[in-house]
């Protein structure tokens, strides 16, 4: 929950750099809320309408921890938009996300790991 709550201070932070850790625990718990939330939809006979609502409130920071996963990695954000190719582009970016980061400074900070150990 800690990881999840540190996204949530840097709501729309796009500078930095952002461990595999904090990405991945904040989208495991994001998951896991949506499938609570779906199954809400589905007894309240709410259609999608509370997933969708809190789809929207975290859209805003789940890309700014992507931005800043792939700046880890010393790639700009703009590389987010290579989910966008059909077929291989979520594929690849699922792939970047869960490669390990760069361990000395680059252009978009120190190494988030060295800072937390």
């Amino acid at each position: 929950m800690n990881h999840y709550t540190d996204v949530l201070k840097k709501y729309a932070t796009f500078s930095g750099r952002a461990r595999r850790q904090e990405y991945w625990m904040y989208t495991l718990f994001n998951v896991g809320i949506i499938i609570v939330l779906a199954i809400l939809d589905a007894v309240l006979s709410t259609g999608p309408l509370l997933v969708g609502i809190y789809v929207l409130a975290v859209f805003l920071p789940s890309l700014a921890v992507t931005v800043r996963r792939l700046h880890d990695l010393g790639k700009s954000g703009w590389w987010y938009f290579i989910s966008l190719v059909p077929f291989i582009g979520g594929i690849w970016l699922l792939v970047l996300t869960a490669t390990a980061g760069q361990q000395q400074p680059n252009e978009y900070g120190p190494d988030p790991k060295a800072i937390h150990a």
